[in-house]
């Protein structure tokens, strides 16, 4: 992770950030930021090495931090990760990142219904019920809450992973439902939308990275970067129901891949 910090490191001084998914990848960076910003960090992962290793490396680095499991793809999941967090809260940002691995070319014929259930449940049943618990929480604490959504490109275009692509694009409108509701309370709900970062999936990037206009594949920090200010009332105070592109402009040229019935 890189040193160079441009945001003030007590930007969320006082606060407690509940990040899932934060044992690799995406969710890490932003655990590992918001650490270094002044939140309170609450790692939650599925598995337990990767989330206390997140969340040890959040406190080595002068931060506080604590790891919570959970299972977001279980049906209780979410409900006994909210009352896990409330019970450290209170909570006034959450991240939600988890989302289960995926392999590149899972197309229509190929996907299974676990993996169907496992990401839609994961990606968008958990993300509602644990968004409108920890939001309800929010308000009857009068705190000026804030949530981000980590979607995805793949919200608005079409590609080799329809049960993805769904859960997307179902956290896009979840986004906006969510804004639209707790908006009245002085709680901000936006999301971004990340390109091609390494770490979600297994392909391969080589070819990718030179349809990025700006030359590469992003960055677990690269996300993270634009995460910490949507969720800062200092930088975008005014901002919610909003998804954010952090893509280096790929979304910007015709990069899909054609898939064809007859690959299956």
């Amino acid at each position: 992770m890189s040193q160079d910090n441009p945001y003030s490191t007590d930007l969320f001084a006082g606060e407690v950030a509940l990040v899932t998914g934060a044992g690799s990848g995406i969710g890490r960076g932003v655990a590992e930021w918001l650490g270094r910003c002044g939140a309170t960090v609450l790692a939650s992962d599925l598995h337990p090495e990767r989330g206390e290793a997140v969340a040890g490396a959040v406190r080595a680095a002068g931060g506080r931090a604590a790891f919570l499991q959970a299972d977001l793809a279980s049906p209780d999941g979410h409900a006994a990760l909210a009352e896990a967090a409330a019970a450290r809260g209170p909570v006034s940002m959450l991240v939600h990142s988890a989302s289960p691995p995926r392999m590149e070319r899972q197309t229509v014929g190929a996907v299974t219904p676990e993996e169907w259930d496992a990401m839609v449940d994961t990606n968008l049943r958990s993300g509602f019920f644990l968004a409108r618990k920890l939001g309800q929480q929010m308000v009857q604490a009068g705190l000026r809450g804030r949530m981000v959504f980590i979607a995805s490109l793949h919200a608005a275009t079409p590609r080799n992973l329809p049960h993805y692509s769904a859960a997307k694009a179902g956290q896009v409108m979840l986004v906006r439902e969510l804004a639209r509701y707790f908006g009245p309370a002085g709680i901000r709900v936006n999301a971004v939308a990340p390109g091609a970062i390494p770490g979600g999936f297994q392909g391969d990037f080589t070819a990718l990275a030179r349809k990025v206009p700006m030359g590469r594949v992003g960055s677990a920090e690269d996300i993270a970067r634009a995460v910490v200010p949507l969720l800062s009332d200092r930088c975008m105070p005014y901002v919610t129901g909003s998804v954010l592109p952090v893509d280096g402009g790929l979304a910007l040229g015709n990069w899909i891949e054609s898939a064809s019935a007859l690959e299956e």
